[in-house]
């Protein structure tokens, strides 16, 4: 019982720094959450083929409140972009829904690569030179960039995360005040959290080596003790957001991306 204790409190804390980070910078927490479902899961002697998946997956389930909860809290600041989601929210469902069924054909390793390389390159930007000039004065209407929301909703299916991290990078390149690509990257998390937790259920569900209290790929207790910590601590995250500068938001989410990429980096080469 005790064990079972600890791994409650661990599900808990994890739950509310992920909720606090995804009113801050707009992700959905899975970059807290996967790491550490995937040590629960290994403590409980989960099979290891499917660790992964179930980590993700739980993951991206618990960004629906969470992104719920965050874009509300930025929406009522005016800080969602409504004619941006109008013009993507189609392609990042759909990259969501294809890099949902890529998750269980590509190594992990390989995707937290990719990830890892992207949040560098991005963190070096924001930290070296924070206020210089961006990509573009504004986001693009070309056919070809339709390309980019679909990259985000896919790297962010099969990564466990609600897409934040890749949404406030691309669109601080494309001269969207911090503020406003927060808020508008945590409402492109429940379009990447819905159809991702959908596929997870479909592609695990009956699988005999899933841990009790799953639905597909999906683990329910996860689930139950991380969701509603997400969704509490959300709004302070986002208060938080608005008592910064955008310079210091700027510098601060260069850091936290720095230290992901390190985590990334390192865990992918010692595998």
């Amino acid at each position: 019982m005790e064990e079972w204790v600890i791994l409650a409190a661990a599900m808990l804390a994890a739950g509310c720094v992920a909720g606090v980070l995804a009113g801050l910078f707009g992700i959905g927490g899975g970059i807290v959450i996967v790491p550490v479902l995937e040590a629960v899961l290994g403590f409980l002697d989960v099979d290891v083929a499917i660790r992964m998946h179930i980590a993700v997956a739980t993951s991206i389930a618990t960004i629906i409140p969470t992104s719920i909860a965050s874009a509300r809290a930025h929406h009522q600041r005016q800080s969602v972009d409504l004619d941006i989601v109008r013009r993507w929210a189609i392609f990042v469902l759909l990259g969501a829904l294809l890099g949902t069924w890529i998750a269980s054909q590509l190594h992990g390793r390989v995707l937290a690569l990719v990830f890892a390389t992207i949040a560098f390159l991005v963190a070096a930007k924001m930290l070296l030179a924070p206020e210089s000039r961006n990509i573009t004065d504004d986001v693009p209407r070309s056919a070809w960039v339709m390309l980019i929301p679909t990259l985000i909703g896919g790297l962010s299916s099969m990564m466990g995360v609600g897409g934040g991290t890749f949404s406030v990078m691309t669109l601080t390149l494309f001269n969207q005040p911090i503020h406003r690509a927060v808020g508008t990257a945590a409402l492109f998390g429940l379009v990447i959290s819905l159809p991702a937790t959908m596929g997870f259920i479909v592609m695990g569900f009956g699988d005999a080596r899933l841990p009790t209290g799953s639905f597909g790929y999906v683990n329910l207790i996860g689930f139950a003790l991380i969701a509603p910590a997400t969704v509490l601590t959300a709004p302070f995250g986002a208060k938080l957001a608005h008592s910064f500068s955008a310079r210091k938001l700027n510098m601060l989410f260069g850091f936290f991306l720095a230290v992901a990429s390190a985590r990334l980096f390192y865990g992918a080469l010692a595998a």
